[in-house]
Parts: C-alpha cells; structure tokens; sequence
C-alpha cells in the first residue's frame, strides 16, 4: 500500500483536531480568559517564573516534551505493523495526549504554575500529593536513565552494525549550547529582537553540523575519540548543570534553537515524503511476533510519547506553566505542541515502514522480538529511513544522516535538561513534605536527581544493559501517570460543574491499558528474577491504584 492517502488523512485530521476540538475545548471546557494574571507575571523570580514570547515558549515546549520517545517509541511499535502504531500515534495523540498536556497546562496555570503533583493536593487530597510524587520519580528516572544510555551510543564511534555511533554529532550539540547562552543572553539582558537572533543561531547551528559531518571526530583517531561510558558521565554533568542555571540562560534558548532544527528536519522529510511516496514495506498488521508481548496492550504503551505521556504533563505544569505570558496561549502551546510531536511521531512510523528498500529489508530489520533489544539500533532505523525521504529533494544521504543524528542527539539533550530540572522539582516537593528542608537547595536536588537517573543508565540484567526492559517500564509508568493526570483534570472539571467526558473517557482508556500492561510485565519481570524491576513495577503498582480510589473518593465528593 502507498504512503500518500494515509498521511494525507492524519494531516487532515491534526488540522481538524487543532481547528475544532482544542477551539471548543479553549471555549466550552476551561474557559481561557486573555486578561487571567499567570504565574509568570504574579510570581515573576527571573530563575523559574520568566513571562516568554509564545514562539520562544512554544520551541521550549516541544523541544522539552519531545527527546527521544516519539523517534524511539514508533521505531518498535511498528513491529506489530504499520497501522495500529499509526492510528494510535495519530487518533491518540488528538483525542487523549494533547488534550492531557493542554489540561495540564491550565489546571497548572490556575494554581501557581505548580507541578501536577502539587496540584493533585489541592484537587484530590494530600495522599495523592504523595503517590504522584512517587510515580514521577521514578518515571522520571526511568526514562532519563535510558535517554543518556542511547545517548552515550550514538556520540560513540560506530563499532559494529548493531551499534550505530552518530560522533559528528557531538560538535554540533556542544555548540549549540553556546549559541544557546549568547542568545539567552542579548535576547533577556540586552533586549535583542527575537527574529535576527533566532535568523543568526539557525544559520550557525547549519554550519555545526557541517562541521560535525566534515570532521565527525574533529581530527582525532577514531580509537582516541570518547567512549560510551565517558559520553554518558558527561550528559550527566550537563543535566545537573542545566538544572540548577536558570531557566533564561540556557534551556529556553537552547530548545527553542533546537526546535528550528527540529522544523527543517520534519518539514523536509514530510515534503520529501509527498515527492517519493513510497509503499509501506512493512505488513499493515502483524498480531503474532516471536518472543513479543500481546499487541494490545504492548503496542500503545512502547509508542508512549508519541501519542500520550505523562511526561508532558510534568513539562507543561512543571516549566511551561511558569513562563506562560497569557493564559490564552495555552491552546497553541499545550494542545499544538502536541500535535506537533505526534508529527514526529508519525514521520517515525512512515520512516520505519516505508524507508526501507525492500520487506526482506525491513523483515531482517524486525524479524523477531530479539532482535529491537539494542534501543541505539532503533533510533538509527528512524534516521536512515527519514535520510531516503530527504535524498527526494536532492540531499545526499550521508549529509542527510548527519543532520537527521543532530536532530535527535539534541532533542534528547533537551529532554535530558528539562527533565533533570523537572526532577529537581520533585525531590523539593517531596522534602518539603517529609521536612528534609535541606534538599530544597537547588544545587543538592540537583545532585540527587542525576544520581537516580545514573543508577538506570548503568542497569544491567545478566551482565547486559537493561535499556528495552527500562523503557518498556518507563512506557507503562508514563502511561499510568497520564491516565492519573487525566484523572486529576477531570476531578477538577467536576468540581466546577463542567462536562467531565472530554477528559474522563481519556482517563479510563490509559488506566486500563497502564495498569494491565503493569500488571503483565511485573508477572514477566518475576519470571526472569528481575528483582530492581519487580519492587519499582511493585510500587509504582500499588500507588496507581491508590491514586486511581482517591481520585474516585474525590469524584464522589465533588458530586
């Protein structure tokens, strides 16, 4: 089957879901009032709190919530066929993940910019404070964990067929991070205009990855370039730096820098798609795969950000929703971010399906469940099927890689930077609970949230790195956090008499899909005296479910 009728369907329906629905839920559902004070100008700080421009924001935004799962997540979803990764990355993300990160935003935005966790106190009760900290936490930690694991193999020097090393890519992601301080910098200190600056960093970003693609290990004897280990040591370095800057001098620069990349590399490989139309090489449905897990729920929850993720929840109520300059901007940047990554997400699909030369090619690719375990290999099935779709606009694949491998490495580092901060959030809220008054200093919960995500990035079962294992957690820890997070907007909603359905039927679906798969991979887990992945499944488990009977307890009272 062609590419072409189905792209052309879920574009018609992202502009039907941003157009109509998130239109009547910015009217009919929260009510978004252009003249509401937000968080950013009430509690103004110059660190957290920052009034941003909406097209700075907006690439802070999707930058932040983007990272590697909808690349990573498609890329093994897609093993149990084209159609149900499409239909759920598509019909998911409008139906449930942008209406999850837009409720998100707004129930945080009408409560001091406060994480979801916080804002769960005030909504449902001070258990659930509690238990939401717990899921964030580790799930958090969890997929940073991976994040930095993948990222260490893809700055490495390629070793084998199995691990793809992308080392051009580290020139261009150091030095982004300089352009990121100097426009951070003019734009907030000397009051630059946005769009020169944002014209000059696109331009010296583009000369970067050249240089990256030129000389990908700047000169040095491949075996004298860094290894993985130092790779990963070092974005942990970068992670606790990022988190205790504030948040003008580097990350809001740097995503939002990142995102221009991110807009060239997807409008691109979307217009080299429409040119090539290619046909799916993979089969549309594959319900039995040798040594997988079930299709249903297995597939929905490895796609994970791509369609839904609780992640983004964090990101929109735990950075987004302290910079946000006027409520009204929460539609585009809450329900159009999303949309915008589940693009991403798409592209993801269609370049794991259809970028493959032939389906000897692709069933070699996907032959069984073994044979996805090496995550890095994933992400370079993305960028090479993406590369064919650019070759159509006459961009030389090798260039086109090259470029594709920036992209990703730091949309990642992007994610790496908002999450360690998000995850510094947490650990405060938890000591501010528990007393511990000297973990509130940014620098030490800083220090304990890099250290978490070290513990999962250097987790090994039998010896070997335990990165599918941890990400199919992350996919079910990320999926039970969104249900939860749905569930808490939809409390809120009650309580203000609202129509409760736009939110709720979203909740129930991603519960059950959560806590079954949970419910499975912990039995897995047993089986394979996985003892570290059995007590965190536990746990994370038993505070789903707790969560799930007081958000049910806060329904009944809100009644």
């Amino acid at each position: 089957m062609g590419t072409l009728l189905p792209t052309l369907a879920a574009l018609a329906l992202y502009a039907l879901g941003y157009f109509v629905y998130a239109r009547f839920l910015s009217r009919r559902i929260f009510d978004l009032s252009p003249t509401a004070i937000t968080p950013a100008h009430a509690l103004e700080d110059g660190v957290d709190y920052v009034p941003t421009q909406p097209a700075v924001l907006f690439g802070h935004h999707f930058a932040s919530i983007a990272g590697l799962g909808p690349m990573l997540g498609p890329a093994v979803a897609v093993i149990w066929g084209w159609f149900p990764a499409m239909i759920w990355v598509v019909v998911g993300s409008i139906m449930i993940g942008c209406v999850h990160d837009f409720g998100a935003l707004v129930v945080s935005l009408r409560d001091r910019g406060l994480s979801i966790g916080m804002v769960a106190e005030d909504i449902i009760g001070p258990r659930a404070k509690t238990l939401f900290h717990l899921v964030i936490f580790f799930g958090v930690a969890l997929a940073m964990g991976v994040f930095v694991f993948i990222l260490g193999k893809l700055f490495s020097v390629q070793m084998d067929a199995t691990t793809p090393g992308y080392p051009g890519a580290a020139t261009p992601s150091a030095g982004l991070m300089l352009i990121a301080l100097g426009l951070g910098y003019l734009l907030y200190r000397r009051n630059w205009p946005l769009a020169p600056l944002a014209f000059i960093s696109f331009f010296l970003s583009l000369g970067l990855i050249y240089l990256g693609h030129v000389y990908p290990t700047m000169g040095l004897d491949p075996e004298m370039w860094p290894k993985e280990s130092v790779w990963i040591y070092t974005m942990l370095v970068y992670g606790f730096i990022a988190s205790v800057l504030p948040v003008w001098v580097l990350l809001q620069a740097r995503d939002f820098v990142n995102s221009l990349l991110l807009y060239l590399g997807l409008g691109g490989a979307y217009i080299g798609l429409l040119v090539l139309q290619p046909d799916f090489v993979a089969p549309a449905i594959r319900t039995t795969v040798d040594g997988a897990p079930s299709l249903w729920p297995f597939a929905f929850i490895v796609v994970a950000c791509g369609a839904a993720s609780g992640f983004h929840g964090l990101v929109s109520s735990g950075t987004t929703a302290k910079q946000i300059d006027k409520e009204t901007d929460a539609k585009p940047i809450g329900y159009g971010g999303m949309i915008a990554e589940s693009l991403l997400g798409l592209i993801a699909v269609i370049a794991c399906t259809a970028g493959f030369a032939s389906p000897e090619e692709w069933h070699a690719r996907y032959s069984d469940w073994h044979s996805v375990q090496g995550l890095s290999g994933n992400v370079s099935a993305f960028i090479s099927g993406t590369a064919t779709f650019l070759t159509a606009l006459g961009i030389p694949r090798a260039f086109g890689e090259s470029f594709l491998a920036v992209v990703v490495v730091s949309f990642a580092l992007t994610t790496l930077d908002s999450a360690t901060r998000l995850l510094r959030y947490n650990i405060e809220e938890m000591a501010d609970t528990l007393g511990l008054k000297f973990l509130k200093n940014r620098y030490l919960s800083s220090l304990g949230a890099v250290c978490t995500i070290a513990v999962f990035a250097f987790y090994e079962i039998d010896g070997k790195p335990a990165a599918l294992a941890l990400w199919t957690l992350f996919g079910t820890t990320n999926q039970l956090l969104a249900g939860l997070t749905l569930l808490t907007i939809t409390v809120y909603l009650r309580q203000r008499g609202k129509n409760i359905w736009f939110t709720g039927i979203p909740a129930i679906v991603m519960l059950v899909t959560a806590l079954v798969a949970m419910t499975l991979s912990l039995i897995d887990f047993f089986k394979h005296d996985e003892t570290l992945l059995v007590v965190v499944g536990g746990l994370l488990w038993l505070i789903g479910v707790a969560v799930v009977v007081e958000g049910c307890l806060a329904m009944r009272r809100a009644r």
